[in-house]
C-alpha cells in the first residue's frame, strides 16, 4: 500500500481521487469511487483474491476475517443485487452491516454530508452508498476516517465492473488486449467500462444513438482504447464481451419513451452477437428487460453469463472490503 503522509485530494481525468490520513486508525484510509481509485496491478490482486473466495466457499470452508467489523450500508437509489451481495458478503467475512434507506437518512438534506461522514465513520468500521450524485459520494469520502465503496452512482458502477471482470477472467481468460462491445446507452456502467479499459488494458467499442454519448472527459481519458460508433453491428464484430444495460436508467423513467424509440436499433440480438467471436459471452448487470435492451433469446442463451456475473459481485465486493480493510493481510489471513 502506498504511504501518504497527510491527505490528499487528487483531480485525475476528471475524477475524484481521495486518500484520507486517519489519526484514529494511524494508517491510510482507502476509498474506492471508481476503478481508478486502485492501480491495475491492486485490481488484478482483488480480482485473483475474489476468486480465491469464490472457491472457499464453493468449497464450503469458514473465512471470517472480520469479527465484530461493521458495514454501514446508505442507500438512496434502491437495488436487490447490491444490498444482498454487501449484506451477504460482510457476513461471510465474519462481520455484520446495517441497512440506512432513504428515510432513513437523507444526504446533504437537514444535515450536511460532511457531518453525516464524520457521525457514521466514528461509529462504523467502513461505509458503502449507493446514490444519485457522484458528488455526494466524494464529500462524503473526504471526510469519512474509514474506507468508503461506492455502491453506484449516476456517473459510474465500479463494484458492477469488478464482477464484470471476475466473470471474463473466469470464462475466458486475460481480458488484457481483448476487444469489449458497449452497446447501448453512455450511462454509469458505460462510463466504468470506459475506466476498465484504462485499467485492464482492453479496446473497446462503444455503439449509441446521437445524444447519448458517455461522458467526455473519459472518451479522452481513454482515447487510445476506444471507438465511439452508431452502428452496433460494427461494434460487435469480433468482439470478446459484449455488454449492455437498460435504456432508462433509475431516475429516467421520465423519458422511457423517446429512449425506446431512440434505441431501438441498439438491441443486443442474436444477429448482433453473430458478429463477434464464437466463443464472446454477453454480460448485463441486471435488472433485464427482455425485448428491449437484449433479445430473451440472447440472454438466455449459451453466450450469456449473467448469472455467474450476478453472483461474482458477491466475491468481488468481500475481495475489496478485505483488501480496503486489511491491505496486503488480507491473503494472509485466508485460513482464519
Amino acid at each position: 500500500m502506498i504511504a501518504f503522509s497527510k491527505n490528499v485530494v487528487a483531480i485525475v481525468g476528471g475524477l475524484c481521487v481521495i486518500r484520507v490520513f486517519s489519526a484514529n486508525l494511524g494508517m491510510n484510509t482507502r476509498h474506492f469511487l471508481s476503478l481508478f481509485d486502485l492501480t491495475a496491478t491492486e485490481l488484478s490482486q482483488v480480482l485473483r483474491r475474489a476468486a480465491e473466495l469464490k472457491a472457499l466457499q464453493r468449497r464450503g470452508e469458514r473465512h471470517t476475517p472480520l469479527p465484530q467489523k461493521v458495514l454501514g450500508m446508505v442507500f438512496e437509489k434502491a437495488s436487490t443485487r447490491t444490498r444482498i451481495s454487501f449484506e451477504a458478503g460482510m457476513a461471510q467475512l465474519g462481520g455484520s452491516s446495517i441497512f440506512l434507506s432513504p428515510g432513513d437518512t437523507q444526504l446533504g438534506r437537514g444535515e450536511p454530508i460532511e457531518d453525516t461522514a464524520r457521525v457514521l465513520s466514528g461509529m462504523v468500521d467502513i461505509v458503502m452508498i449507493r446514490t444519485f450524485e457522484h458528488s455526494k459520494v466524494e464529500r462524503f469520502a473526504a471526510c469519512s476516517r474509514v474506507p468508503v465503496i461506492n455502491g453506484l452512482t449516476d456517473h459510474n458502477h465500479p463494484c458492477q465492473l469488478l464482477a464484470d471482470m471476475q466473470t471474463f477472467i473466469e470464462h475466458r481468460g486475460e481480458v488484457r488486449g481483448r476487444t469489449v462491445a458497449w452497446i447501448g446507452d453512455g450511462n454509469n456502467m458505460c462510463n466504468s467500462y470506459l475506466e476498465a479499459a484504462c485499467q485492464f488494458d482492453f479496446q473497446l467499442r462503444i455503439a449509441v444513438p446521437p445524444g447519448y454519448e458517455p461522458e467526455a472527459g473519459l472518451l479522452r481519458r481513454a482515447a487510445d482504447r476506444v471507438v465511439l460508433l452508431r452502428d452496433p453491428l460494427a461494434a460487435a464484430r469480433n468482439a470478446d464481451l459484449i455488454a449492455t444495460d437498460v435504456w432508462a436508467s433509475m431516475g429516467k423513467e421520465a423519458e422511457q419513451q423517446r429512449r425506446m424509440r431512440d434505441f431501438a436499433p441498439y438491441q443486443v440480438t442474436a444477429a448482433i452477437m453473430a458478429q463477434a467471436k464464437p466463443d464472446a459471452i454477453f454480460l448485463h448487470c441486471l435488472p433485464a428487460h427482455r425485448g428491449e435492451e437484449v433479445s430473451a433469446e440472447v440472454i438466455d442463451g449459451p453466450q450469456s453469463q449473467v448469472w455467474d456475473e450476478a453472483e461474482n459481485r458477491l466475491h468481488a465486493q468481500k475481495a475489496l472490503i478485505e483488501f480496503l480493510m486489511l491491505g496486503g493481510d488480507a491473503e494472509s489471513r485466508a485460513s482464519a
